[in-house]
């Protein structure tokens, strides 16, 4: 099971970490939220160093570029390949092929461009507003939205591919398992405000749900690229939507 967790850690971060990956790539799933609470609290820590030294637009900067480093960039490149795919190609076979292309087109620059930017406002109000867990609990949601994906959608590629170690063999028992996880995780990061569990679990599940329904309907199911981009909008989604919710209760 331990090294589940070392293979979870190997493919969603650059952390270099000892040991061998599991033979059953699904089991690492059940590390997800962990690994995605450890982002967290690296990229928070990244933003209240920034918030120290009084520069709460670095601050939120070093949020989102954080996040791109710790990841390789790798679920960012996922959206990427998936605007350009569901947006250029016409057919389930032609949005795989240009899904594949290792080239960003028009499509997956705006989406970066767009996504980065509006990750960037949604956190600058977080620091603002002292609210460090939030950006925790956004990543730790974003993570737990890859398994929901994974376990709930068919490899799209009938060649195989990367993601499909993981998606074969997942299935009820690692959302069961990580949605108690997950709670407990976000119960212990927003003890001090639970209301605001109301604002980020919708607005992750939304996401995911948007991007799955998406997925289905262009390509019949999921690739890494798509957990790529169901991590990012999660992300971007819990964070607007906490950051609107405490705005008003402020």
């Amino acid at each position: 099971m331990v090294r589940g967790l070392v293979t979870a850690l190997r493919t969603l971060t650059v952390l270099t970490v000892p040991g061998k990956d599991t033979d059953t790539f699904s089991t690492s799933l059940f590390w997800f939220p962990l690994v995605g609470l450890l982002i967290g609290i690296l990229q928070a820590s990244l933003a209240y160093f920034g918030h120290l030294v009084g520069w709460n637009e670095l601050s939120a900067a070093l949020v989102v570029l954080g996040g791109i480093a710790l990841t390789r960039g790798m679920h960012a490149d996922g959206l990427a390949d998936m605007a350009d795919g569901f947006w250029g190609g016409k057919s389930r076979e032609a949005v795989l092929r240009i899904m594949k292309d290792p080239n960003v087109g028009s499509f997956g620059a705006i989406a970066l461009c767009a996504v980065m930017l509006l990750k960037w406002i949604a956190i600058l109000k977080l620091v603002e507003l002292g609210a460090f867990n939030i950006i925790v609990a956004g990543t730790l949601l974003a993570r737990f939205v890859q398994v929901l994906l994974a376990s709930s959608l068919p490899y799209a590629r009938s060649e195989g591919g990367t993601a499909q170690a993981f998606v074969t063999g997942a299935g009820s028992l690692h959302i069961i398992a990580t949605s108690i996880v997950t709670l407990s995780f976000l119960v212990l990061l927003l003890y001090t405000d639970l209301y605001a569990l109301f604002a980020v679990v919708p607005a992750a599940l939304a996401a995911g749900m948007m991007t799955g329904l998406v997925s289905h309907r262009k390509i019949g199911g999921v690739t890494g690229d798509v957990l790529g981009a169901g991590n990012e909008m999660t992300e971007l989604f819990v964070w607007i939507a906490a950051a609107i919710r405490l705005s008003g209760a402020s």
